[in-house]
């Protein structure tokens, strides 16, 4: 008797993947990368800022080449909080979920006048009354403390072969519960002596570590004069890490290598 013919079951199977042209490959890669810039962007916008420090102004709290971290929401939202040069599109004015900072933060800001990014301590708030008599801070027409450390000398970052003494005080100011550490060379430098300034609705007074060697608030014709709430872009948290070093000569002072995370 024959065998009933059998049909080969096997047959050829549709690839699991089917192959894409160049086009297709080249749109699917596109929107991969395309999400992944929104994300980048909504990220540095909306939650973290990374910045570089430039300058001397906040010694001894932060020193040159430090790289910090900048919480973006911590007082809300405006152009500014967008990264790179995306503050420059067609946006309104205005910022939302606005918060005022505390006396003492650390804060990045962008001055209104040269579009310079710059990191100042936050010396007066709306409403306040802010004046400098030979060296001393008065807030409120109240003196703001200063209890002195020690005397220090060290190399000046942009000329090291300049060595500047200066003395380092403790301070803290009304209403805020913690001390910070500032630098005075002597009271007789051109911003130890100011007029009063009251300090505007939606406006802030900065003032750098460095006292006198800072161009802050103070100055309303080199420096950033008041600065406008919506010009604020973050309050400056740690300092994530540092690859500065110095030079080590007796008796100077030095920042200590390795250092990273630290507290503001």
């Amino acid at each position: 008797m024959s065998k009933p013919t059998t049909q080969n079951s096997a047959k050829t199977a549709p690839s699991d993947k089917a192959t894409l042209s160049r086009g297709e490959w080249l749109l699917s890669e596109g929107k991969f990368f395309a999400k992944l810039a929104v994300f980048i962007i909504a990220f540095l916008t909306l939650v973290w800022g990374h910045f570089k420090i430039p300058s001397e102004s906040m010694q001894p709290t932060l020193e040159v080449g430090d790289h910090i971290y900048v919480s973006k929401y911590a007082y809300g939202y405006s152009k500014h909080s967008l990264p790179y040069l995306l503050h420059k599109l067609p946006l309104p004015e205005g910022r939302i979920f606005s918060r005022l900072p505390k006396r003492g933060d650390v804060v990045v800001f962008r001055n209104h006048k040269t579009e310079l990014v710059m990191i100042k301590r936050v010396v007066g708030l709306p409403g306040d009354k802010v004046q400098m008599r030979k060296g001393q801070l008065f807030l409120n027409d109240a003196p703001v403390g200063r209890e002195k450390i020690e005397g220090r000398l060290y190399r000046e970052h942009a000329s090291p072969h300049r060595v500047k003494a200066v003395d380092v005080y403790t301070q803290r100011l009304s209403g805020s519960d913690e001390s910070f550490v500032i630098y005075e060379r002597d009271d007789t430098h051109l911003l130890d002596v100011t007029t009063a300034f009251i300090v505007p609705d939606d406006t802030l007074f900065f003032m750098g570590d460095n006292r006198d060697n800072s161009i802050d608030s103070r100055d309303n014709r080199q420096g950033p004069g008041m600065v406008p709430m919506n010009n604020v872009m973050g309050r400056a948290d740690r300092m994530m890490f540092s690859f500065n070093s110095c030079n080590r000569d007796e008796d100077l002072h030095c920042p200590p290598k390795g250092r990273w995370m630290e507290k503001l």
